[in-house]
């Protein structure tokens, strides 16, 4: 597996010491700690697994052929929670989320409604048949672009989302430049994110994010806001590659030790509630993948009950844990909004 500059300047330790192994539950019972849910300020719509691109970080394993897709109905409900006084922001993933036929009528009655709205683009798609006015579409809307660019090298970034994913990716980021995204004062915020081509942990996230402005400016006139570091989570296509490499237990070994205590007041399951493209509630989009909803073989769903009474169960809920959310508190700690420490 190909290697970021970065990673390969800062490589993690061949061999690993490790405690004994113990679980996340475990690990928080000798922290005394616990995972509650709190007020909903972020509510994230995954609207569908159907993607332009097949990348093998992908922890939903989306793509072309993928056909599960958030219809109108469940948007109209999600709107219901949208509209709930403590939800600040609206987060649209995927997938490729702007492949939803929705979509556009979505971010519309999101604006309406005066909510941040958050769009994770993988870059390509905005360059597909149809969806080239999306850039535009997205200034109109006031619309912040969280886009993967997981290097600032092609082949790094071909080995990890295919062949010619980097050229596509920079001319998209040209064109979002284009419509004053990433440019000083126009108010249109461009992030781009980047997470480790293998088993490690992400570096520093300042220091990666100007590494990555000088490179993308200097190489190919890019500008933007700011860079987000996450951690991958060993499930999904990930896991299948480690599997492939013996690579798995290592890393999940990493992320054990890694573990810091620090990150838990700032994880995102507290304040961010998930919804499937079929109205099935999580806490992550990481459970989701695991298909671990809230409620457990009693799935909560959007609809089943009025949405104040959803809030009202989720308030004070414990997050449905597993060992995957050693990703999220390893190291500087990892969440949709990057690290959660300095």
């Amino acid at each position: 597996m190909a290697l970021c500059l970065w990673e390969k300047n800062h490589p993690m330790p061949e061999t690993l010491t490790c405690c004994q192994e113990s679980c996340f539950a475990n690990r928080l019972q000798s922290e005394g700690a616990s995972l509650l849910r709190g007020e909903i300020r972020t509510v994230q719509l995954n609207l569908g697994r159907l993607c332009n691109q097949v990348c093998r970080h992908c922890h939903m394993q989306a793509g072309p052929t993928r056909t599960e897709v958030m219809d109108m109905n469940v948007m109209r409900h999600a709107l219901e929670v949208v509209r709930l006084e403590s939800v600040t922001t609206v987060d649209l993933t995927g997938g490729a989320p702007e492949m939803n036929p929705h979509f556009r009528w979505l971010v519309a009655q999101i604006k309406a409604a005066g909510r941040r709205i958050l769009v994770r683009t993988n870059l390509t798609v905005l360059l597909e048949p149809g969806f080239e006015d999306l850039p535009a579409f997205f200034a109109n809307h006031g619309v912040e672009v969280i886009s993967s660019l997981p290097c600032y090298t092609e082949g790094n970034v071909d080995a990890q989302r295919g062949n010619g994913v980097f050229k596509r990716s920079i001319e998209a980021l040209r064109r979002l430049n284009a419509n004053s995204y990433g440019r000083q004062g126009s108010g249109l915020s461009l992030t781009l994110v980047y997470n480790p081509g293998g088993p490690s942990l992400p570096g520093p996230q300042a220091a990666l994010e100007a590494d990555y402005k000088a490179q993308l400016l200097q190489n190919y006139g890019i500008v933007f806001d700011r860079l987000l570091t996450i951690t991958n989570t060993p499930i999904g296509r990930f896991a299948e590659d480690l599997q492939h490499m013996n690579k798995l237990d290592s890393y999940r070994k990493l992320l054990d030790l890694s573990f810091n205590p620090a990150t838990l007041a700032n994880v995102m399951c507290r304040e961010m509630l998930n919804v499937a493209w079929d109205g099935t509630l999580y806490d992550c989009d990481f459970n989701q993948a695991l298909g671990r909803p809230i409620g457990g073989d009693t799935p909560l769903k959007l609809g089943a009950l009025p949405v104040w009474e959803t809030a009202k169960r989720l308030r004070q809920r414990q997050v449905v844990i597993g060992d995957h959310c050693f990703s999220c508190t390893a190291g500087a700690g990892s969440s949709c909004q990057g690290a959660l420490q300095s």
